[in-house]
């Protein structure tokens, strides 16, 4: 059987439905990859016949797709709200769910006023990009304690053409200094270090730095409401990302540090998803 597009998408299909949900869509973005061609050259040249070099790289990504790597990591990179992002495995892989933060955020940030904003844990830069190129007026601070993923961030800040968003490497609020922010947003790490689903699909491949946190999940989360109050401005808010069963604790958290209007917000799937709270 020749090796053309039309073949090597059925088949490459077939080999993934053990290991993927969305076998055929994978099987096509890996040759759209090979290739270097968009979505739309899979279906006008059908016949296509792939030269021996194309197809020794697409059998090398199919079967570290098949060994269940992500598919973002095989591309090397992940669209996030209108961004095209660079990704790697020293990053956590920017997903759809994370957008209502940066949605949440913006519905608190005047198009016309020029606010100070601080993004926690950024990774890839994903929500710091996602709200600088929302709001240029404003400028966005966004630290990691991992220098590789702040390589990421910049060069994802770079390649979107984005320049109000400064990168600082910190553990969290230590290197901020006394500096005060009107916004503090954060997708921190929350998930129980035991559980089980991190060494299960896509998220075992994913830094466990990036994804754990403690025996409950909250020792970020609890770290950062701890210090968020010292950096906010009066009536600023801080708002994060969490699992969908922790909402309940977080608002309490929340609370009992002395932040007011706590609530929690819910993403398309009906999840409680963020939870923010004003200083």
């Amino acid at each position: 059987m020749p090796n053309t597009i039309a073949n090597l998408i059925k088949s490459a299909s077939a080999e993934l439905k053990l290991s993927s949900d969305s076998a055929r869509l994978d099987a096509e973005l890996l040759l759209c990859h090979v290739l270097n061609k968009d979505h739309s050259y899979l279906f006008a040249w059908p016949e296509y016949v792939l030269k021996v070099e194309e197809l020794e790289k697409f059998q090398s990504l199919l079967q570290k797709r098949r060994g269940g790597m992500p598919i973002a990591y095989l591309l090397g990179h992940r669209d996030f709200w209108t961004l095209s992002l660079t990704v790697s495995s020293d990053t956590l892989i920017p997903r759809p769910e994370t957008e209502l933060l940066v949605e949440t955020a913006l519905g608190k940030i005047p198009t016309d006023q020029a606010l100070s904003i601080l993004d926690l844990g950024t990774g890839t830069g994903a929500v710091a990009l996602a709200v600088a190129s929302e709001r240029p007026l404003c400028d966005v601070l966004a630290v990691d304690i991992s220098d590789k993923a702040l390589e990421i961030a910049r060069q994802n800040a770079a390649n979107n053409q984005i320049n109000n968003v400064t990168f600082l490497q910190s553990n969290w609020f230590n290197k901020i200094s006394k500096q005060t922010f009107d916004l503090i947003l954060s997708n921190p790490p929350y998930i129980e270090k035991n559980d089980p689903h991190l060494s299960q699909g896509d998220v075992r491949f994913e830094p466990r730095l990036a994804l754990a946190s403690g025996a409950d999940g909250f020792d970020d989360i609890r770290t950062i409401i701890k210090h968020a109050p010292n950096h906010l401005r009066a009536s600023g808010w801080l708002m994060f990302e969490h699992g969908y069963q922790q909402a309940e604790h977080s608002q309490a958290l929340l609370s009992q540090a002395g932040f007011k209007h706590v609530h929690s917000l819910q993403d398309l799937a009906g999840h409680n998803r963020i939870t923010i709270g004003q200083w």
